[in-house]
């Protein structure tokens, strides 16, 4: 038997493990079945390469729970170590055995999968338990040893022979304060958050199958159920084969198995493969978002060699596509001690480029290969792709080719395509070209037939974000400014040469402006004359597009530094002087009848734009009928 010391820097790491250097203890399992899969890969290239001279079989993984000797095993069939591995890579705190194995073997080893490279997930171990033996055998002909450590700097190492069969085995003595990892439901969690896409398969306990009846049983013949290993990961997950492999139910298939608690099924997927000039694989799903802004939920999940590490995928993965779902798993991507937080550096820049480009390259491709079905998905893709536009440059320049501008009458356009479409009609005196849009065809019904009568093209863009994209646009492209319909009046949006010719003398226009400001009494409403169409109605209720853009902007979290918060409401309320009704009131000698028609016809003007409410709106309505009545 050996005694000694295990060689560390200070003077007792134990503690300084248990409590600063892993941020969840929970991560021990995951580390140790990593070593456990490394030991396997490591004894796959070896036998591959002929330098190990042993059959490789079938290994798996397996993780027990003795409840009444209150342990946790972890077992293992693979590599297996000698008494002078165990003093190299146990006993030398932070000397990493994947690594230096790596390094030996780092051509013909490349695309192994080996995972380690810290040296220190073994020890993660005593964040739970206060003893812990391994024992081992060597795939070389030499004794199996046992190695026992119980939390202190002094160790136990000798030859034993409890162990014929090589590979390892750690035995886990859970603390006091651990004993929740005796429990097979927590350990099952466990599995299935950190392990199900391990690429060695790992057993846990057993489960049973029913056996499918034989051709020509009897109606009444029971099938026979047997025990069989309960397997609880998928070793060969869809991102890790080839895209031409793969169907289209194979990818939905993936997708419930990575969310199962999702019952739709995504929209369509992206495929990642490189491997220059850095290692990723991956696959995203576009899911059914509509204008849902929660990311907080099924979140993509970041995998280094088929080991889960997390789901807080910031930096790694842009902004605008954390509303996907998904797997990237990259061994580039750099990672602390215990592989639990992201360092931002170029390797991750790179990575989230190359992710952005693939993005726009999909988008690219599906609206050529089918445009109908495309169009069928933008309501549900939209929010991502304007989110993209407005905050990866690169994706904006590309976006041309894959953003659409849906009309209220359902008519899908791509930018060339609108502005072709509109460039006759919509551009203003000045050479402008005007885009207008609604955010909502309902609200904005009678402002749409309106600028359709004209033969305008009328926008429908109603996502969250959509003052930040318009934004974008007009400052990235020249000569074009949009406009919501219900901004102005559809003369003042798309101002051209001609004016109209005005019924009322610049006097009379005076008086008129002077009763109805009397009447109206409201701060709110700047009142403002307009020599409009006879058959137009006496009042239209506008409010500015700069105003009411950046109120919709500080809605969305953009707009803020102007101050916009709790910014009175402000409206034009537009005096078409060339009504019949705009005459009436101005010749009326009833004082009384001229404040009701300019107060009945402020109501309707409200109630176009739903700001007819509560109180205002029942005594609209009474007025309605008393005037019904008469």
């Amino acid at each position: 038997m050996t005694k000694g010391n295990i060689n560390v820097s200070v003077e007792n790491i134990f503690p300084l493990i248990k409590k600063f250097l892993y941020s969840d203890h929970e991560i021990f399992l995951r580390e140790l079945i990593s070593n456990a899969t490394d030991a396997t890969l490591k004894l796959k290239h070896l036998t591959s390469i002929g330098e190990a001279q042993v059959e490789y079989g079938n290994p798996q993984i397996e993780v027990k729970i003795d409840k009444e000797n209150k342990t946790l095993h972890i077992i293992d069939q693979g590599i297996g170590m000698t008494a002078d591995e165990v003093e190299k890579y146990i006993n030398q705190v932070a000397f990493s055995g994947a690594e230096e194995f790596l390094e030996k073997y780092k051509d013909s080893a490349k695309d192994s999968g080996i995972i380690g490279h810290f040296g220190l997930g073994f020890y993660s171990a005593f964040m739970v338990a206060d003893k812990v033996e391994i024992l081992t055998k060597s795939y070389k002909d030499e004794p199996a040893v046992l190695w026992i450590c119980d939390g202190s700097p002094q160790f136990t190492l000798e030859e034993t022979d409890a162990k014929q069969e090589r590979g390892t085995e750690i035995i886990l003595h859970i603390a006091e304060d651990s004993t929740e990892f005796l429990d097979e439901q927590r350990i099952l969690g466990l599995l299935t958050k950190y392990n199900k896409f391990m690429p060695v398969p790992i057993k846990f306990g057993s489960t049973t199958q029913t056996l499918p009846l034989p051709e020509g049983a009897p109606d009444d013949a029971k099938p026979e159920t047997v025990e069989v290993d309960r397997i609880v990961n998928n070793p060969n997950p869809a991102w890790t084969k080839p895209p031409a492999e793969l169907n289209r139910e194979d990818y939905a298939k993936f997708y419930h198995e990575l969310y199962p608690m999702q019952f739709e099924e995504p929209l369509f997927n992206i495929h990642l493969n490189v491997d220059y000039p850095f290692n990723l694989t991956g696959i995203l799903f576009f899911p059914k978002l509509s204008n849902n802004l929660n990311i907080e939920k099924d979140k993509i999940q970041l995998y280094q060699n088929q080991v889960f590490v997390t789901d807080e995928v910031n930096g790694i993965v842009p902004d605008f596509l954390m509303l996907l779902r998904g797997v990237i798993d990259s061994p580039d991507i750099p990672l602390n001690v215990s592989r639990s937080y992201l360092q931002a550096d170029g390797a991750v820049k790179k990575i989230s480029s190359y992710i952005t480009k693939k993005v726009a390259d999909k988008m690219v491709s599906l609206i050529n290969e089918n445009r109908e079905d495309y169009e069928q998905k933008w309501n549900d893709i939209k929010i991502v792709i304007e989110y993209g536009m407005i905050s990866e440059e690169k994706f904006f320049e590309k976006s041309d080719k894959f953003a659409l501008y849906p009309n209220t009458e359902g008519t899908y356009y791509l930018w060339n395509e609108l502005e072709e479409k509109i460039k006759t009609a919509q551009t203003d005196k000045d050479g402008n070209l005007v885009i207008l849009y609604a955010t909502n065809a309902d609200a904005q019904h009678s402002y749409i037939e309106t600028a359709k009568e004209r033969g305008y093209e009328v926008l429908l863009l109603d996502s969250p974000i959509v003052p930040h994209l318009i934004q974008k646009l007009e400052s990235a492209k020249e000569k074009i400014s949009f406009a919501r319909v219900d901004a102005d009046h559809i003369n003042n949006l798309i101002k051209k040469e001609d004016t109209a010719i005005s019924k009322l003398k610049d006097e009379e226009k005076e008086t008129l402006k002077k009763s109805i400001e009397e009447t109206v009494n409201d701060k709110k409403f700047t009142v403002q004359m307009e020599d409009l169409d006879s058959s137009e109605a006496l009042f239209l209720i506008t409010q500015p597009e700069f105003m009411r853009r950046m109120k919709d902007m500080q809605a969305t979290g953009g707009g803020g530094m102007f101050g916009m918060n709790g910014f009175p409401e402000m409206y034009n309320l537009i005096v078409n002087t060339n009504s019949d009704l705009a005459s009436d009131i101005l010749n009326s000698t009833d004082e009384d009848a001229k404040e009701m028609k300019i107060k009945h016809a402020l109501d309707l003007a409200k109630l176009s734009q739903n700001l007819l409410k509560g109180k205002e709106l029942s005594d609209f309505i009474a007025r309605s009928y008393q005037q019904l009545s008469k």
